[in-house]
């Protein structure tokens, strides 16, 4: 499974929703406090772009020394419609300081020196100390993982359904018209997690691991096929 620290790396990396929270502008609108862009550097700080006469980047360039302390929350929602659709969340706290030279007209890049992360998702809780963020990698995946599920979610309706067989007694013997349905609800290099929804309203999710951690497009297809072709049986 990824850890913590590969969990929050990829969704740092992400396009998902993020917004700054620093103490005083914490009631600003949430679009004053989203960054534009985001990447992560070489030693793990977080470069972010907002416009140049946001209230974030006046309160950085006013700043005294070991000022302001900002956490940028990121929220993961899933590209499928599922009960619930809030997969996870982290938070990557440090401190923020401009950085001159490296934006567009109308932007500033700011940095957040990294301090501790958390992170809260389908695999559970963890803190991630700033050196593990740096030397963790992303998911490969996580720039097709949107496209991926809604393709299986429109185009592999049967074979997720199939998946129900591999779950032992939990669904053997029930009619059909009673059995859950069956939602793509996450994908990784490690396996496909789905979100099975009872009629009556319950879910729950259950997870399937590949054989082996998949490295690329060709290996996550070959690995998607041969959990189909096993649940066929």
């Amino acid at each position: 499974m990824p850890s913590a620290a590969e969990r929050t790396r990829t969704l740092v990396q992400s396009t998902c929703s993020a917004v700054l929270l620093v103490p005083g502008l914490r009631r600003l609108p949430r679009e004053q406090l989203t960054p534009l862009a985001r990447t992560v550097g070489p030693e793990g700080d977080v470069f972010l772009e907002l416009p140049t006469g946001s209230p974030v980047v006046r309160a950085a360039a006013h700043a005294r020394a070991g000022e302001p302390e900002a956490v940028l929350e990121i929220t993961d929602v899933a590209p499928v419609s599922v009960p619930h659709r809030v997969r996870g969340r982290a938070w990557v706290s440090g401190r923020l300081t401009a950085v001159p030279g490296l934006s567009g007209p109308g932007r500033t890049t700011l940095r957040l020196e990294t301090g501790e992360s958390y992170v809260d998702d389908l695999w559970g809780t963890g803190e991630v100390r700033p050196e593990e963020l740096r030397d963790a990698s992303a998911d490969p995946f996580l720039d097709h993982e949107a496209e991926l599920l809604q393709h299986l979610a429109t185009a592999h309706g049967e074979q997720l359904r199939s998946l129900r067989g591999l779950l032992g007694g939990r669904t053997a013997g029930r009619c059909p018209a009673h059995l859950p349905s069956v939602v793509p609800l996450a994908m990784d290099r490690y396996g496909l997690r789905v979100r099975l929804c009872e009629p009556a309203g319950p879910y729950y999710d259950a997870r399937f691991e590949f054989p082996e951690p998949v490295r690329d497009a060709s290996g996550l297809s070959h690995a998607v096929r041969t959990l189909f072709e096993a649940a066929a049986r």
